[in-house]
């Protein structure tokens, strides 16, 4: 990265101060093994990739690679891309050109105006400006995008005022030219017409721009990247094979392995502060439901495995249970507030819209109804490995003679105290929170296991105004 104490504001400070020129690919490579030979933490806030994308990354770095992320969505494939910003140097000097778009290398110009200034004057006399590395990347979401967003076009406003067609100054350059010296992503590339496809392939395999058959001999100088879903980038016709071959590096990216790493990145991702003057207890049972219902919807036969199920929908899920449960809190006076079971009721604003169904698998059922059916399925998943490891018989037991428990979202935490007068020992234990000494903590261990034990046929539910009665058949 850039160890020049002072920026120099002309061309000659800057030759004197020993600066040389080097391609962004390079400044990658060199930055990036600086980093790594530190022992600093290359990808912050990345979690769960650590020992199967990360590691591809590193490697296409050093190889000095274009690269494609190929993923469903909610993978983190787009902070994946701009995550490499970090690897640029901090600043970098460009001829401080007046209305030029291209950041010209004050050593190597690659446009007419650039080569005339450098020609024309002397050193100490062209003006040299600082671009940061904030600024040296770009993004563009392929559906629309037309080709002179991203490679150029004839400028009619400069026709009108006279300037040739057949030369350099006519022409108005896209994001790609735009920048040089710097990084482009391109997201969902099946989507982009065949047309833009060939000039990124021409731009790939010989650094040039052509605009209208006006061949511009630029060197260009940058890093592609390429995000897409595998059911379309692997869909015969939608991206030409030239392009594919000349993308140096594909890294396969993929949802947490385990359940226990998509609950570390939603409460990164979800950015909820859980104190404050109306603070929220979220019991581990709760967050592993919240995840379980993603897990579920990925493999579930009613919804579309070739859309995926973002990472998106258990952020969204958490944040809406605990701003349930504190709404709840806040009304009742109950500190800290609880989330429970019943909180879910509300998922369906913070779900709906987030699954694509699978039209021949769902059968005609709505979204809310498979909604329901995967939350259903996930209680009744994380309820048996509960009782798979603590052994919960005895609380079961309790719930088993006859017992009629009316519960909701609404109701007061002493409410369930009244119906459980005996609180199992067992609970501590298998919840990890003292269910002896706090109430709202009481009612969502009670919700949970009425709601496991519903799950798992074992107790009947019904609704009647709002309200959800378990009960012994």
């Amino acid at each position: 990265m850039s160890n020049i104490p002072v920026r120099p504001a002309t061309l000659k400070e800057l030759q004197n101060t020993g600066w040389k020129s080097r391609s962004v690919k390079e400044e990658i490579r060199q930055n990036f093994l600086k980093l790594l030979q530190a022992g600093s933490d290359l990808f912050p806030g990345i979690i769960g990739y650590e020992n199967t994308v990360l590691p591809e990354i590193n490697i296409a770095l050093l190889a000095g690679h274009d690269i494609l992320f190929l993923g469903e969505k909610g993978q983190a494939k787009s902070r994946l891309m701009r995550s490499l910003i970090q690897f640029l140097d901090e600043e970098l000097p460009y001829l401080d050109i007046p209305g030029s778009p291209v950041h010209e290398d004050p050593y190597q110009p690659i446009t007419k105006a650039g080569k005339e200034l450098v020609a024309s004057k002397p050193p100490e006399e062209i003006p040299i400006r600082w671009w940061p590395r904030s600024e040296r990347y770009a993004e563009r979401l392929a559906p629309g995008t037309k080709f002179a967003d991203i490679i150029g076009e004839i400028d009619p406003a400069k026709l009108a005022m006279g300037t040739s067609m057949s030369t350099e100054d006519a022409l108005h350059f896209g994001l790609i030219p735009r920048m040089h010296r710097g990084i482009f992503a391109m997201n969902e590339i099946p989507e982009l017409d065949e047309l833009i496809q060939v000039g990124l392939f021409n731009i790939l395999e010989e650094r040039d721009v052509q605009i209208r058959g006006y061949p511009i001999q630029f060197d260009l100088d940058l890093m592609i990247l390429f995000s897409a879903n595998p059911a379309t980038y692997n869909r015969s016709g939608k991206v030409i094979p030239q392009l594919k071959d000349r993308i140096g590096s594909l890294i396969q990216t993929h949802y947490p392995i385990e359940r226990s790493l998509g609950i570390e990145i939603t409460e990164q991702e979800a950015e909820l502060d859980l104190g404050g003057d109306f603070p929220v207890l979220v019991p581990y049972f709760m967050k592993e439901i919240i995840e379980q219902i993603s897990i579920c919807a990925r493999k579930s036969k009613f919804v579309d495995h070739q859309s995926g199920v973002s990472a998106r929908l258990s952020i969204a899920n958490y944040r809406t249970m605990v701003s349930s449960a504190r709404h709840r809190g806040v009304r009742l006076e109950e500190k800290p507030a609880v989330p429970r079971i019943s909180d879910l009721g509300h998922l369906g604003t913070s779900s709906l819209g987030k699954l694509e169904l699978d039209m021949m698998g769902s059968n005609q059922m709505s979204e809310k109804q498979v909604l329901e059916a995967i939350i259903i399925e996930a209680i009744g998943t994380v309820f048996d490995e509960y009782v798979d490891k603590h052994g919960l018989d005895e609380i079961a037991d309790v719930f088993s003679k006859g017992v009629k428990i009316e519960v909701g979202d609404t109701l007061p935490s002493s409410h369930y105290a009244e119906r459980l007068k005996r609180v199992p020992k067992a609970w501590d234990k298998a919840f990890e929170v003292n269910a002896g000494e706090n109430e709202g903590i009481r009612a969502s261990c009670l919700e949970f296991v009425l709601a496991g034990l519903h799950a798992t046929d074992r107790i009947s539910r019904s609704t009647k105004h709002g309200r959800i009665v378990y009960e012994v058949r």
